[in-house]
């Protein structure tokens, strides 16, 4: 099905048998400098980073109680911070936040900054649900604040056009996740180079002011606002990055500092030597997926028809092939099943986008198994032998769409509500162009919204389908398109001194944010602990019971897992004991959006 794009905002045998092991993980307080917050022989925030945060006035957030908007026990609130911390007299932008108090104030320690990624993902909503994922202790000893991004949801929005109509004009050629064959390229990148273009001049300059180095100023002042004399930090997906940009920024106001799902730094700003690669391309997001999904395949085919349909087919590899070539060559119809009613084309892009958004939640390979078999009996010629099989493939493959669309409309619904409580512009949505404003202002890319065929190419070799699925996630920031510069921009270092240890938690098999960025996020930053996880899903917290407790323990005391420490996802593709297909943790996944646009937040 094509769904409009502005609807909704292999690792190495050898690598994976020496990281990870069936262990539990066990934890080691951090002695002396690893406490929080104390540390001899850190760096120092630069004198000139110091004078841009630290002379602006304290702001006042005037919190609110925003219970019928946000559920009990939510406090919102806004602060005023300056558009450039260079030139904090030329103007202002409007910064909005959330805030859960702390359970057992007694107890409380401070003040727990969160963030689900995107970039362009709501802090503010991910705060509000911090009772539902995060754990009793950590409610107990934090007040939970998420923060909404300049630009971005309730904060004062980026708005790259003068209305909805010109936007969905110009952004036509983009309802595609990733466009097939000529004309669908030529329309996506023209598409492109106008959103570039629009952001660029109709979106500045806060579309130049939105780089994560902003974020991360807005979060030190914000901070201090709250009295919290160093940060902690909760961020998952491309919040590893903007926790990343902080400690290298602040590395004396860091206290502690978690991030899971996480981004290899380098890779996300880039270099000269790396600039004509697209971000989307050297992050290898789309490696990661292609290398998950095999592996579901590879993890059906040991486990039977028993436990996977589609080993009942023959071998699941060769069935994902055939599969693939026949979605590619034009897909299969949908009809509703109850009334014949035409739903258009089910194709290759749609498939992938599917499997995609499948493999976020760790349970999801059992949906994937539904969705290949079901695409299976679908492209087989239609016989009075297969009727059955093939009525019943078309139910499922309807449900799976019908859900999907569900799950949209209430959540645009909801985010509507709130947004007109806010004051907000809507019906525009502004969720493409404020992840774009992002990942655009924070690093190189090539020269024009062409090169990104080539890229595409190159990684439809390298992961079919899952890598131009991530590639063209950023044609628009092409630098002759993307004009505007944010000067202020973090282009590293990555390697600072922090005052107290940074945990980073990769997981094996997670779809967006491949494994080797969490090797290469901890190996540059020096005083930082790797936690590694043989989980499923986006992320490992709240997926791995292991994981999680090891985050909670950093986070409230300090205690870093033992060096070289592995854990083990809850949940297990095709695993021959239900408890292990089907484990739960007692509470809800942290609802993490993922670093590509088009990309729904997890839903649990």
């Amino acid at each position: 099905m094509r769904r409009p794009h502005l609807s909704r905002a292999v690792l190495a045998a050898a690598v994976a048998t020496s990281l990870v092991a069936t262990l539990t993980a066990t934890s080691a307080a951090a002695h002396g400098p690893d406490r929080p917050g104390h540390g001899p022989g850190h760096d120092r925030t630069s004198r000139a980073e110091a004078v841009r945060v630290d002379r602006v006035p304290t702001p006042d957030p005037g919190w609110f109680d925003c219970t019928s908007l946000f559920g009990a026990g939510t406090e919102c609130g806004t602060v005023e911070l300056p558009l450039d911390y260079d030139q904090p007299r030329r103007g202002t932008t409007e910064v909005a936040m959330l805030r859960v108090r702390a359970t057992d104030p007694a107890r409380r320690i401070g003040t727990l900054f969160v963030n689900p990624g995107g970039p362009g993902g709501s802090g503010v909503e991910m705060a509000a649900m911090a009772s539902a994922f995060l754990s009793p202790e950590l409610l107990a000893h934090f007040d939970v604040v998420g923060i909404d991004p300049r630009g971005t949801n309730y904060s004062a929005n980026v708005r790259c056009f003068r209305d909805a109509g010109e936007q969905g004009v110009a952004l036509a050629g983009m309802n595609v996740r990733f466009p097939q064959g000529d004309e669908q390229t030529a329309a996506f990148v023209a598409s492109a180079r106008a959103l570039g273009q629009g952001c660029s001049t109709t979106g500045a300059p806060l579309s130049a002011s939105m780089s994560t180095a902003q974020v991360a100023r807005d979060m030190d002042v914000v901070r201090r606002a709250l009295g919290d004399d160093r940060l902690t930090f909760l961020g998952f997906s491309y919040g590893s990055y903007l926790g990343q940009v902080y400690v290298n920024m602040f590395p004396d106001r860091v206290r502690a500092v978690a991030i899971d799902g996480v981004l290899d730094p380098v890779a996300w700003a880039g270099t000269r030597r790396t600039a004509d690669v697209p971000v989307t391309e050297r992050i290898a997001s789309g490696q990661a997926a292609w290398r998950a999904a095999q592996e579901i395949l590879d993890r059906c085919a040991q486990a039977g028809p028993a436990l996977c349909r589609t080993a009942g087919l023959g071998d699941p590899r060769t069935v994902w092939a055939e599969v693939e070539s026949g979605m590619r060559a034009g897909g299969v119809e949908l009809t509703d099943p109850a009334t014949g009613e035409p739903l258009g084309t089910f194709d290759w892009d749609d498939t992938v986008g599917a499997v995609l958004s499948l493999m976020y939640a760790p349970s999801g390979y059992d949906a994937v198994d539904t969705v290949v078999w079901a695409l299976w009996w679908l492209l087989q010629p239609e016989t009075p032998e297969n009727a059955q099989q093939r009525a019943e493939a078309l139910a499922a493959l309807f449900g799976f769409e019908r859900s999907q669309r569900d799950a949209d409309a209430e959540r645009d619904a909801t985010r509507a509500a709130r947004a007109d409580a806010f004051g907000l512009g809507f019906p525009y949505t502004n969720g493409l162009e404020a992840f774009s404003a992002v990942l655009c202002t924070d690093s190189l890319n090539p020269r024009r919204p062409e090169d990104w065929v080539a890229a595409s190419a190159r990684q439809d070799a390298a992961a079919p389908g899952f890598g131009p699925s991530w590639t063209w996630a950023s044609p628009q920031c092409a630098s002759r398109a993307w004009t505007a510069r944010d000067d202020d921009a973090w282009a590293g270092r990555f390697d600072a001194r922090t005052s107290a240890p940074v945990l980073v938690v990769g997981n094996l098999w997670d779809p967006a944010t491949a494994y080797e960025g969490a090797v290469a996020a901890a190996a540059v930053l020096p005083r930082s602990r790797l936690l590694s996880s043989d989980s499923w899903g986006h992320t490992a917290y709240g997926t791995s019971r292991c994981a999680t407790g090891a985050v909670d323990r950093y986070l409230v005391a300090g205690e870093l897992p033992a060096e070289g420490t592995s854990c083990v996802g809850d949940v297990q593709p095709f695993a021959p004991t239900p408890e292990q297909r089907s484990a739960q943790t007692p509470r809800m996944l942290p609802p993490v959006v993922p670093p590509v646009p088009g990309a729904p937040p997890r839903v649990p």
